[in-house]
Protein backbone atom coordinates (compact mmCIF):
# COMPACT_ATOMS: atom_id res chain seq x y z
CA UNK A 1 0.00 0.00 0.00
CA UNK A 2 1.45 3.35 -1.05
CA UNK A 3 1.67 6.24 1.51
CA UNK A 4 0.73 5.95 4.89
CA UNK A 5 -2.89 4.02 5.92
CA UNK A 6 -5.86 5.82 7.93
CA UNK A 7 -7.88 3.32 9.87
CA UNK A 8 -11.18 2.84 9.08
CA UNK A 9 -14.30 1.15 10.61
CA UNK A 10 -17.54 0.15 8.44
CA UNK A 11 -20.63 -1.27 9.35
CA UNK A 12 -22.43 -4.03 7.78
CA UNK A 13 -26.20 -4.63 7.59
CA UNK A 14 -28.98 -7.00 5.38
CA UNK A 15 -32.11 -8.59 6.23
CA UNK A 16 -33.02 -9.75 2.62
CA UNK A 17 -31.42 -12.66 0.52
CA UNK A 18 -27.94 -14.04 2.15
CA UNK A 19 -26.66 -10.89 4.19
CA UNK A 20 -23.36 -12.71 5.84
CA UNK A 21 -22.34 -14.13 2.27
CA UNK A 22 -23.23 -10.22 0.67
CA UNK A 23 -20.56 -8.78 3.63
CA UNK A 24 -17.63 -11.60 2.64
CA UNK A 25 -18.20 -11.32 -0.85
CA UNK A 26 -18.11 -7.62 -0.35
CA UNK A 27 -14.92 -7.36 2.25
CA UNK A 28 -13.45 -9.66 -0.37
CA UNK A 29 -13.42 -6.78 -2.69
CA UNK A 30 -12.39 -4.12 -0.50
CA UNK A 31 -9.34 -6.56 0.60
CA UNK A 32 -8.82 -6.81 -3.01
CA UNK A 33 -7.79 -2.86 -3.42
CA UNK A 34 -4.56 -2.16 -3.92
CA UNK A 35 -4.95 0.74 -1.37
CA UNK A 36 -6.99 -1.12 1.12
CA UNK A 37 -6.74 -4.33 3.71
CA UNK A 38 -9.53 -5.61 5.74
CA UNK A 39 -7.68 -5.95 9.40
CA UNK A 40 -10.40 -7.47 11.82
CA UNK A 41 -14.24 -8.61 11.06
CA UNK A 42 -16.78 -8.72 14.22
CA UNK A 43 -18.52 -11.94 14.69
CA UNK A 44 -22.35 -11.78 12.90
CA UNK A 45 -25.48 -10.44 15.08
CA UNK A 46 -28.33 -11.04 14.68
CA UNK A 47 -30.62 -7.52 15.96
CA UNK A 48 -33.71 -6.16 15.49
CA UNK A 49 -34.55 -3.76 12.96
CA UNK A 50 -34.38 0.16 13.71
CA UNK A 51 -36.66 3.01 11.96
CA UNK A 52 -38.82 1.11 10.19
CA UNK A 53 -39.43 -1.67 12.78
CA UNK A 54 -42.10 -4.07 10.33
CA UNK A 55 -39.26 -5.77 8.45
CA UNK A 56 -37.39 -8.51 8.80
CA UNK A 57 -34.65 -9.16 11.52
CA UNK A 58 -30.95 -7.31 10.53
CA UNK A 59 -27.36 -9.18 10.74
CA UNK A 60 -25.23 -6.89 11.25
CA UNK A 61 -21.21 -6.88 11.73
CA UNK A 62 -18.23 -4.22 11.81
CA UNK A 63 -14.82 -4.19 10.13
CA UNK A 64 -11.50 -2.58 10.68
CA UNK A 65 -9.60 -1.69 7.56
CA UNK A 66 -6.66 0.68 6.94
CA UNK A 67 -6.70 2.21 3.51
CA UNK A 68 -4.49 4.90 1.92
CA UNK A 69 -7.60 6.57 -0.22
CA UNK A 70 -9.01 9.66 0.68
CA UNK A 71 -12.50 9.19 2.38
CA UNK A 72 -14.81 10.26 -1.27
CA UNK A 73 -12.79 7.53 -2.83
CA UNK A 74 -12.97 4.51 0.12
CA UNK A 75 -16.65 5.63 0.06
CA UNK A 76 -16.85 5.24 -3.76
CA UNK A 77 -14.70 1.99 -3.51
CA UNK A 78 -17.81 1.21 -0.79
CA UNK A 79 -20.74 1.97 -2.91
CA UNK A 80 -19.15 0.15 -6.19
CA UNK A 81 -18.94 -2.92 -4.14
CA UNK A 82 -22.56 -2.84 -2.98
CA UNK A 83 -23.82 -2.25 -6.62
CA UNK A 84 -21.62 -5.60 -7.78
CA UNK A 85 -23.60 -6.93 -5.11
CA UNK A 86 -27.39 -5.53 -7.02
CA UNK A 87 -27.51 -3.67 -3.77
CA UNK A 88 -31.17 -1.55 -4.09
CA UNK A 89 -31.91 1.48 -2.37
CA UNK A 90 -35.11 1.57 -2.39
CA UNK A 91 -36.56 3.04 0.57
CA UNK A 92 -34.65 4.89 4.16
CA UNK A 93 -33.98 2.23 6.61
CA UNK A 94 -35.73 -0.53 4.49
CA UNK A 95 -35.10 -3.84 3.61
CA UNK A 96 -31.29 -4.34 1.70
CA UNK A 97 -29.01 -6.77 0.64
CA UNK A 98 -26.58 -5.35 1.76
CA UNK A 99 -25.46 -1.54 3.19
CA UNK A 100 -21.34 -0.66 4.07
CA UNK A 101 -21.69 2.54 6.46
CA UNK A 102 -18.58 4.30 7.53
CA UNK A 103 -18.37 4.91 10.94
CA UNK A 104 -15.02 6.90 11.00
CA UNK A 105 -11.95 7.32 8.98
CA UNK A 106 -9.07 8.01 11.04
CA UNK A 107 -9.71 10.95 13.43
CA UNK A 108 -10.75 12.93 10.39
CA UNK A 109 -14.51 14.97 10.66
CA UNK A 110 -16.18 15.17 7.06
CA UNK A 111 -19.17 16.48 5.98
CA UNK A 112 -19.80 16.84 2.32
CA UNK A 113 -23.07 16.02 0.48
CA UNK A 114 -23.45 12.46 1.01
CA UNK A 115 -20.57 11.60 3.39
CA UNK A 116 -20.53 12.60 7.30
CA UNK A 117 -17.82 11.34 9.14
CA UNK A 118 -17.75 10.22 11.87
CA UNK A 119 -21.33 8.82 10.87
CA UNK A 120 -23.73 10.79 12.67
CA UNK A 121 -26.21 8.02 13.94
CA UNK A 122 -24.05 5.56 15.32
CA UNK A 123 -23.58 6.80 18.88
CA UNK A 124 -27.06 5.97 19.39
CA UNK A 125 -27.47 2.34 17.50
CA UNK A 126 -26.42 -0.71 19.51
CA UNK A 127 -26.32 -2.93 16.30
CA UNK A 128 -23.51 -0.30 15.32
CA UNK A 129 -21.89 -0.43 18.64
CA UNK A 130 -21.80 -4.01 19.50
CA UNK A 131 -20.12 -5.14 16.87
CA UNK A 132 -17.32 -2.10 16.67
CA UNK A 133 -16.60 -2.72 20.09
CA UNK A 134 -16.03 -6.38 19.82
CA UNK A 135 -13.10 -5.52 17.44
CA UNK A 136 -12.04 -2.05 18.95
CA UNK A 137 -13.21 -2.35 22.84
CA UNK A 138 -10.87 0.67 23.10
CA UNK A 139 -11.97 3.04 20.59
CA UNK A 140 -12.72 6.57 20.69
CA UNK A 141 -14.76 8.47 18.19
CA UNK A 142 -15.16 12.20 18.11
CA UNK A 143 -13.77 12.19 21.31
CA UNK A 144 -16.69 9.36 22.62
CA UNK A 145 -15.49 6.03 23.97
CA UNK A 146 -17.14 3.42 22.12
CA UNK A 147 -17.53 0.92 25.07
CA UNK A 148 -18.79 4.03 27.23
CA UNK A 149 -21.60 5.16 24.90
CA UNK A 150 -22.21 1.22 24.54
CA UNK A 151 -23.39 1.25 28.41
CA UNK A 152 -26.08 3.88 27.68
CA UNK A 153 -27.94 2.38 24.73
CA UNK A 154 -30.51 -0.56 24.63
CA UNK A 155 -28.92 -3.79 23.15
CA UNK A 156 -32.39 -5.42 23.91
CA UNK A 157 -33.02 -8.19 20.89
CA UNK A 158 -29.08 -8.24 19.31
CA UNK A 159 -27.70 -12.20 19.03
CA UNK A 160 -24.55 -12.74 18.30
CA UNK A 161 -24.62 -16.00 15.69
CA UNK A 162 -22.04 -18.57 16.27
CA UNK A 163 -19.12 -18.80 13.77
CA UNK A 164 -16.91 -16.56 15.57
CA UNK A 165 -14.56 -13.64 13.34
CA UNK A 166 -13.19 -15.89 10.98
CA UNK A 167 -16.98 -16.28 9.10
CA UNK A 168 -15.90 -13.90 5.92
CA UNK A 169 -13.05 -15.36 5.24
CA UNK A 170 -14.72 -19.34 5.24
CA UNK A 171 -17.46 -17.72 2.27
CA UNK A 172 -19.67 -20.62 3.48
CA UNK A 173 -23.53 -20.23 3.69
CA UNK A 174 -24.97 -21.24 6.65
CA UNK A 175 -28.49 -20.98 8.14
CA UNK A 176 -27.21 -17.72 9.92
CA UNK A 177 -27.25 -16.21 7.00
CA UNK A 178 -30.69 -15.61 6.88
CA UNK A 179 -33.22 -13.88 9.47
CA UNK A 180 -35.64 -16.07 10.75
Amino acid sequence: MPGPAERVFLSLGGNIGEPARAFASALTMLDADAETRVERVSSLYRTPPWGKTDQPDFINAAAELTTTRQPADFLDLCIRSERALKRVRAERWGPRLIDLDILAFGDRVVHVPGLDIPHPRMFDRAFVLVPLNEIAPGLMVAGIAIAERLRQVDRAGIERLPGGRNWWRRRSATSTDRPS
